[in-house]
């Protein structure tokens, strides 16, 4: 039997395959479809402190190998979070659990990050640092070093709980932004986010998404998210949580030979609300087919020559 079980930071997983934040809620909806207690844990929706509407109509626009999303960061905010969303995870879900921690100011984050302290089920904190700064003309957190560095200092003042950065793919060197997170106390980073793209509607034309611009994500992502797990896993000794076009058994592979370890699944929970429950089903056949009964010996393989 295939050991399935993996560490981030010290907190221990069943498995590796997290439903990513953004694509299922906060488990209310998934929960209808199968036992969530099967995951070894899930990413919540982006939440900030003041709940938000999201963007104009429309917001989601297809491609031939993805889809395109220009949401906003919807959410019911902090204190609805904390008076009903994890009241309600708790029912649905026993496994430790990562909030996604948005912010549009340093004090916003570091707030954030506080106020989720004596949230016992929450074990890891995923700090999107992809939200644009108010502060800063609306450049995001994530875009330079020291945006990044700012961003992991402030949350890592905030909390003890582990603190993982969610890095944006629309950044010259990713590496960079990585380090530039571990030098401030990151205990470990999730990559990609969206990366930014366009359709333009040709019977209008006009863009597609109201937003006119929206973040790309589903398989076409998929070589680009593994090359800045390469990348990264080489610059940093920090956990990674890799995210970014898998749908299969085998993308979670090659994610963890590239250096991650665990693996997100965002854009196919939109198409197959039982993709990550498949995707465990074959994970025990895909590593014994690569020769491991233990997965964690995947991780970080290709870098080894193994």
């Amino acid at each position: 039997m295939v050991d399935l079980s993996v560490q981030l930071a010290g907190v221990t997983l069943k498995n590796p395959i997290i439903p990513a934040s953004g694509t299922f809620g906060y488990g209310r909806e998934f929960a209808e479809f199968y036992d969530l207690n099967l995951l070894g844990s899930f990413s919540w929706k982006g939440t900030t402190r003041a709940p938000r509407p999201g963007n104009p109509q429309p917001r989601i626009a297809e491609t031939a190998s993805g889809m395109l999303n220009a949401v906003g960061l919807q959410n019911p905010g902090m204190d609805a979070v904390l008076r009903d969303e994890i009241p309600h995870i708790a029912r649905i879900f026993q496994g430790p659990v990562i909030a996604n921690v948005c912010g549009f100011s340093l004090e916003e984050y570091a707030e954030n990050c506080r106020r989720l302290e004596e949230a016992e089920q929450v074990r890891i904190l995923e700090v999107n640092i992809s939200c644009p700064n108010v502060h800063a003309g609306g450049k995001n957190f994530g875009s330079d070093p020291q945006g990044a560095a700012a961003v992991t200092r402030a949350v890592r003042a905030a909390t003890k709980k582990p603190i993982f950065l969610k890095l944006s793919p629309n950044v010259t060197d990713i590496a960079e932004i990585a380090r530039a997170c571990a030098g401030e106390g990151a205990d470990g980073l999730c990559l990609i986010n969206t990366l930014l793209g366009m359709r333009i509607d040709l019977n209008t034309k006009r863009p597609l998404l109201a937003n006119r611009t929206g973040g790309l994500s589903g398989p076409a992502v998929f070589p680009v998210a593994l090359r800045m797990i390469w990348d990264v896993y080489e610059a940093v000794k920090l956990p990674i949580i890799g995210c970014g076009g898998v749908s299969s058994a085998e993308d979670a592979a090659e994610m963890l030979l590239a250096g991650a370890s665990a693996v997100e699944v965002g854009a196919a929970n939109l198409r197959d609300p039982y993709v990550c429950k498949t995707i465990l089903e074959n994970l025990p056949a895909v590593c014994q087919r690569l020769g491991v009964q233990t997965i964690t010996d995947l991780i970080g393989g290709s870098h080894h020559g193994e």
